[in-house]
């Protein structure tokens, strides 16, 4: 199984656990240990994953960090590459007074984590050399994933871990999700400066408080539409190059024979249905996550390829009637025939 694989079954099983977890140290052994194993960690050997690290502080004495994932040095002598502080579940995760901060300029460790088993906090020390940023340069969410932040993690795996290359790309991390927190606040719900610099530009007369009021209705608006007509211009790019790549299916006087021999075959029918599906869910889910996969007795639309998140069944390859399938959260398939795509 890759890497991929391993973190999204890990997302399945926090959603199937976390309501049965009471305490931290049951996050620890249910969510975070499991999620260290899939970073390629023996998390039984101390050499690789040392529990309760510490390291004393000036006067302060005993305490410790959660784990330290340790890694050999030049000169044979194992030492944290990452602390690891870990919250229980439900707990919100803050900075303030942490053992991270404290830690992180007395070891040799470059990243710190924070996380409660769902969400995942990653920092270096992009500001001040040696002294742990307040922002983390890359937060994972387990329970919503994103393709480029699985690749992000997959930088932390034990087998491609480098510390420079992390380096390399976490000040672009940081500052971009600070960008698109930014625009996504703005976007949602607009500043009197934002609203004002677009209406400078296409506003000459006096901008007053009634007009800046008028603007950010107008500004609203504009972004919402934008957005929409960029969208639509993907998936219609999308779906127009797809058609060219699909060579034209001409009628086959024994369509079903045809379909066994070949065990799958996806028909430009099934691929026309899969796009009106994608273009109905995109007002409310990123479209890039809706994906299609095909079998023998059924055309199916996934969530983030994963047969446990299946939306849509169609079953047009038949001698019955065409039908579509619903799958609800219980796993219960509801099937409705069709006549065409049209009705």
């Amino acid at each position: 199984m890759d890497f991929k694989d391993l973190i999204k079954q890990l997302s399945d099983r926090i959603v199937r656990l976390k309501d049965n977890i009471q305490t931290e140290e049951a996050t620890k052994t249910a969510l975070i240990l499991p999620f260290l194993q899939a970073l390629g960690y023996d998390v039984f050997d101390p050499t690789e994953v040392l529990p309760e690290f510490v390291s004393d502080i000036g006067t302060k004495k005993g305490e410790k960090v959660d784990y330290a994932i340790m890694r050999k040095s030049a000169g044979g002598e194992f030492e944290p590459c990452m602390l690891i502080e870990c919250k229980h579940w439900k707990q919100a995760l803050t900075l303030h007074d942490n053992q991270l901060l404290r830690y992180f300029h007395v070891t040799k460790a470059r990243f710190g984590i924070l996380n409660n088993g769902i969400v995942y906090r990653f920092y270096t020390d992009l500001v001040a050399s040696n002294k742990m940023d307040e922002q983390p340069f890359l937060e994972v969410d387990m329970l919503d994933l994103r393709e480029n932040q699985i690749e992000e993690l997959k930088k932390f795996h034990k087998s491609y871990f480098d510390v420079d290359q992390i380096l390399n790309t976490a000040s672009e991390l940081k500052y971009t999700s600070a960008l698109k927190a930014i625009m996504h606040s703005e976007f949602s719900n607009p500043s009197e400066h934002f609203v004002k610099y677009f209406a400078n530009g296409v506003y000459e007369g006096k901008l007053t408080a009634k007009m800046v009021e008028y603007f950010t209705g107008l500004v609203k608006k504009s972004i919402a539409k934008t957005i929409s007509e960029q969208v639509a211009g993907r998936l219609k790019t999308a779906l127009n190059q797809d058609q060219e790549e699909q060579p034209v299916v001409l009628p086959d006087p024994a369509p079903i024979a045809k379909k066994r021999e070949s065990n799958v075959g996806t028909t430009a029918e099934e691929l026309e249905g899969f796009y009106i599906v994608r273009s109905i869910l995109r007002k409310t889910v990123d479209p890039t996550r809706i994906v299609h996969r095909d079998a023998q007795s059924y055309f199916a639309i996934l969530l983030d390829n994963n047969n446990r998140k299946t939306i849509y069944r169609f079953h047009f390859n038949s001698q019955q009637k065409k039908a579509i399938s619903i799958v609800d959260e219980t796993k219960k398939e509801t099937r409705y025939e069709i006549q065409s795509l049209d009705g």
